[in-house]
């Protein structure tokens, strides 16, 4: 690990100017971070330390929703009555992902902002575009199992990683942000993480100096919520396919997807098929899909376990 400076503001404002630094980058958990820290694959000069900067709480919002602070805990998150009541999805898929110890650090603004597994992007020997742009992408025409099938390009075909994400897709969650000049935005989480295009060094619609300060959720949905995940084995592993749905008694609702693309892949048109079957809504859901001969087996595998999550909603 190369050396760093080092400095833990008190507030979110200061936070959002200290990052205006050459170099420097947010560290909350630190769970993703000083994992790519030690493979210098990041290589920060200066390290904002937000977790002194409040924003660990779930609020609620004025329109019957929730406001989750950018530092609550996943552990906080998964638990909290009211998340498990109204958004049972978003606690199943959090409880789905990681281990209980990196639960305990990871953030609800981190978790949204960790970067690909893919083991090209982690190994420094090999070309990766999204590491270095410029330099090729190995996993194209090497080993892409676990790699996108839709979202894609010919830059770049890793997908995004997480759980909580795909979660939050599906419920139409939105992203709240600050800058270094104090400017508050919002964005929808269907515009936040980027499809590579010729650029898949940036993840996210965030500016450099950009803030997570909260996450905020709608009113309640209704409807049977649930969150499959399929992976080569039972924990310590990132979804091949994961499927969070709400899914209504009438049969329709709504379906996000992970382990496919470069964000959380959601086709609200494909929706409308739900009621006529797992096939219909998968095949709008994956239509212009560009699987490659070792991931292929993917596209079948959103069918059947979009199957055995429509099947558990008219069972439960």
């Amino acid at each position: 690990m190369k050396s760093f400076s080092y400095e833990r503001p008190k507030t979110p404002a200061e936070a959002a100017a200290a990052v205006v630094r050459p170099g420097a980058k947010f560290i909350a958990g630190g769970t993703n971070l000083l994992d790519l820290m030690k493979l210098q694959i990041e290589t920060p000069r200066h390290l904002v330390d937000v977790q002194d900067i409040g924003l660990d709480r779930i609020e609620k919002t004025a329109d019957g929703g929730v406001r989750i602070g950018t530092l609550v805990t996943n552990t906080n998150l998964a638990a909290d009555a009211r998340i498990r009541r109204d958004y049972a999805v978003l606690s199943r898929a959090i409880v789905a992902g990681a281990s209980g110890q990196l639960r305990n650090k990871a953030t609800t603004g981190g978790n949204l902002l960790q970067r690909t597994r893919c083991p090209y992007f982690y190994d420094p020997n090999q070309p990766c575009n999204k590491r270095a742009p410029g330099t090729g992408c190995a996993a194209i025409g090497g080993y892409s199992r676990p790699l996108g099938v839709i979202g894609t390009s010919d830059a770049c075909i890793a997908t995004y990683p997480g759980d909580m994400a795909v979660a939050l897709r599906v419920l139409d969650a939105k992203v709240e942000a600050i800058n270094a000049h104090g400017v508050a935005r919002t964005i929808a989480i269907a515009d936040f993480h980027r499809l590579p295009g010729d650029s898949p060094q940036v993840d996210t619609m965030l500016a450099p100096d950009e803030l997570i300060t909260a996450v905020t959720l709608p009113a309640p949905i209704a409807g049977k919520h649930l969150y499959h995940k399929v992976r080569d084995r039972a924990s310590y592993a990132f979804a091949l396919v994961s499927v969070a749905a709400v899914i209504g008694e009438d049969g329709t609702g709504r379906v996000a997807i992970g382990g496919i693309a470069p964000r959380p892949w959601r086709v609200e048109a494909a929706e409308a098929a739900m009621p006529r079957g797992a096939k219909a809504v998968a095949d709008g859901l994956l239509a212009g899909a560009r699987p490659t001969r070792d991931n292929a087996f993917k596209l079948p595998l959103v069918e059947r376990t979009l199957a055995a999550v429509m099947y558990e909603a008219r069972s439960a």
